[in-house]
């Protein structure tokens, strides 16, 4: 290999990992570190971060066994090894992955040829220290809430971060000790663990937009493993639910070998098919919302529709009405959603708005967009958005109770209920509807419980009784509720500019 070619070759990590880098395979064998299609996918997401803004901040959602943590270990040693001044540290949930993950990039430093890069000076069971570079390579457990915290840190991998026992501690301290500066790298990788934890927070808010991170996430069926050959001599026919998989995922690399793969793996989880579902959609999952499993066994809104509505292109020409769930504290949304008849579009979630930035938000567009109504949540904050947006003469607005009285009072506990059971109705009718293809929307819609009280009227689960299982306020599904206060489909109605000017309003009070 001349020079200029192996100078190539070692900058680019798949280049390098081909060559130089021995991994262990699932069978045992030891063979050269071939990226699969997973490990080139999330290289490519990580160096496009990495070239628009000089940095990586990452969370990478995956299922089980798919390469994710060899890739993330062979990253690190490659930058340690080949970059000056570079300091990784790795943290893991239990102690045996932490030497699992030691003892891979043990491997890859073992196996390389002599001279291709600086030896360790220092090789322990927990670290490698290149001296020469002014670089070296930690690892650490997460059940010692101080490991890592006095360290200086540009490199941070942490392996299984969703079953952190001391999450919030980590983040307070070791995660501190890497520098928001270019050439500095996070990358937090995990199955989920359910909802309410520390990896499930920081995916919301990177999906949100929240927080700097990019969030990445890794469908099972991308493993060439995870499929079986089809037995050519006996019938195969997809079932109805395996058909919706097949024409949602298929573009994406889903065949008839992977749910072939899923059937056995379903029948090793359980006897009952709903609950291998459920056990193998966190373990394998299809989406983001598949891996973070809702502990509520009775979901109000199931998935099916929602999925279906997402994909969906539907054209209305009903009246528009418009949704305002409207909040001020850190930790809910401001959601504003649009609806036309069977047609819902352009949702906007805004945080730490006050109330007169709500007002203001809202009057631009109605002014812009001209609707029929705009309904608007007038419990706590929302009633002085409403009478301020009255006063200053804008009649198309509704301010809605949700607590109040249903108008069916013999089936529905209050106004939510009832219009929670409308909007349901509406997505699981015959015609098609359509709603925004968001992430977002989707874990609102399908994050509530419900029952029924000793009269028999249906009670949605509430927003406390949401937050005290770990889960936020749904903000995003409430506006989306609150357009079907005036009916499926608002006959008649538009918009008329008959409002006075702001400086007028209150005059005549």
């Amino acid at each position: 290999m001349t020079d200029e070619k192996l100078i190539r070759v070692i900058n680019s990590l798949p280049l390098f990992a081909k060559n130089f880098l021995k991994i262990r395979t699932k069978s045992g064998r030891i063979e050269p570190f071939i990226l699969n299609r997973a490990q080139i996918y999330l290289h490519e997401r990580l160096e496009d971060q990495k070239k628009a803004t000089g940095k990586v901040r990452a969370l990478i959602l995956k299922g089980r066994q798919q390469g994710c943590s060899t890739y993330v270990q062979a990253r690190d040693f490659h930058i340690v090894g080949t970059t000056k001044g570079k300091k990784a540290f790795i943290l893991t949930h239990e102690a045996e992955a932490t030497k699992n993950l030691f003892d891979m990039t043990k491997r890859y430093n073992d196996d390389l040829p002599p001279g291709l890069l600086p030896k360790p000076d220092t090789s322990s069971a927990k670290e490698l220290n290149f001296r020469s570079l002014n670089s070296g390579y930690a690892v650490g457990t997460a059940g010692n809430k101080s490991v890592g915290r006095s360290q200086t840190i540009q490199i941070f991998h942490g392996s299984e971060v969703g079953y952190w026992p001391n999450a919030e501690e980590h983040a307070k301290g070791i995660l501190q000790a890497v520098p928001n500066e270019a050439g500095t790298e996070i990358i937090l990788e995990s199955t989920a663990n359910g909802i309410g934890n520390y990896f499930y927070n920081m995916w919301m808010a990177a999906i949100t937009g929240k927080s700097e991170f990019q969030a990445i996430f890794i469908p099972w069926y991308w493993q060439d493993e995870y499929a079986l050959p089809i037995d050519e001599g006996k019938p195969f026919s997809l079932s109805e639910e395996e058909q919706e998989y097949l024409a949602e995922h298929e573009a994406d690399g889903l065949t008839k070998e992977n749910l072939e793969w899923r059937r056995r793996k379903l029948m090793e989880f359980s006897n009952d098919h709903e609950s291998a579902r459920e056990l193998f959609n966190v373990e394998y999952p299809f989406t983001a919302l598949d891996a973070f499993r809702n502990p509520v066994q009775d979901r109000f809104i199931k998935a099916t529709p929602v999925n279906r509505a997402r994909k969906i292109i539907v054209e209305s020409k009903s009246p528009l009405v418009i949704g305002v769930d409207p909040a001020i504290t850190d930790h809910d949304r401001t959601a504003i959603i649009r609806r036309k008849g069977r047609l819902s579009y352009n949702l906007e979630t805004h945080y730490n708005l006050n109330t007169m930035e709500i007002v203001g938000a809202i009057r631009r567009i109605i002014d812009r967009e001209h609707p029929a109504k705009v309904c608007i949540d007038c419990i706590g904050i929302g009633a002085g958005i409403v009478d301020r947006l009255l006063e200053i003469g804008y009649e198309c607005v509704e301010g809605v109770n949700v607590a109040r009285t249903a108008n069916n009072r013999d089936k529905f506990r209050n106004l939510r209920a009832e219009l929670w059971h409308d909007m349901k109705e509406w997505l699981s009718q015959e015609m098609p509807v359509q709603i925004p293809d968001s992430d977002e929307l989707m874990g609102d819609l399908t994050s509530l419980g419900y029952k029924f009280d000793s009269s028999g009227r249906l009670l949605i689960e509430s927003k406390d009784d949401l937050r005290k299982r770990g889960m936020k306020s749904p903000d995003t599904a409430d506006a989306l509720a609150l357009t079907f206060y005036v009916g499926d489909y608002l006959s008649g109605g538009g918009y008329t500019p008959n409002y006075m000017p702001e400086e007028a309003a209150g005059m005549f009070t």
